[in-house]
């Protein structure tokens, strides 16, 4: 599952996150979250659960099943990513 290292690695350092930040928040240590990124090791369930909730991503993206543009919001402030949130909720309910 290289997929899954890969998308949590790229998750976790855009959210300018250390790994032993990131196992601080899911009870971990930082070679568990370390062996996670090289694909030496998969979650649990619950801890991958645990990790889509801590990125705001699906289970599924995060184990590759489900692909999704991405779109870099770094840089913006909480309020401007509210409002981008909203602007494509609204865009989707224009679409259905």
């Amino acid at each position: 599952m290289v997929d899954f290292g890969n998308r949590l690695k790229t998750l976790r350092i855009r959210s300018k996150m250390t790994q032993a930040q990131l196992a601080q928040k899911l009870g971990l240590t930082k070679s568990v979250i370390s062996a996670y990124e090289t694909g030496l090791r998969l979650p649990s369930y619950e801890v991958l659960i645990h990790i889509s909730k801590i990125f705001t991503v699906s289970t599924d993206y995060l184990l590759g099943v489900e692909t999704k543009n991405e779109i870099d919001l770094s840089g913006l402030t909480p309020e401007e990513v509210d409002a981008l949130r909203n602007l494509i909720k609204a865009m989707r309910r224009n679409i259905t």
